[in-house]
């Protein structure tokens, strides 16, 4: 097989259990965003399996930085 027709390792797929999982929610949460589309999915057959990725990515959107606020203190 040449170096050019090899595919790549394939990524993971999730069942929708195990993204309940590591999010830490309920099936029903990764369940209603694939129903509302606002995670990439994957249907094999009759099954729905997510990427890794996208679950990285959802989580990421969803990500809120810190805000820093410098104090300057008045001198009593």
């Amino acid at each position: 097989m040449s170096a050019s027709r090899r595919a790549a390792p394939a990524e993971r797929l999730l069942t929708v259990a195990e993204v309940a999982e590591l999010l830490s929610t309920s099936e029903r949460f990764p369940r209603r965003l694939i129903e509302q589309r606002r995670i990439r999915f994957v249907r094999v057959g009759r099954h729905v399996r997510i990427p890794e990725s996208a679950l990285r990515e959802f989580i990421a959107s969803g990500l809120v930085e810190p805000i820093t606020t410098t104090r300057k203190g008045r001198a009593a």
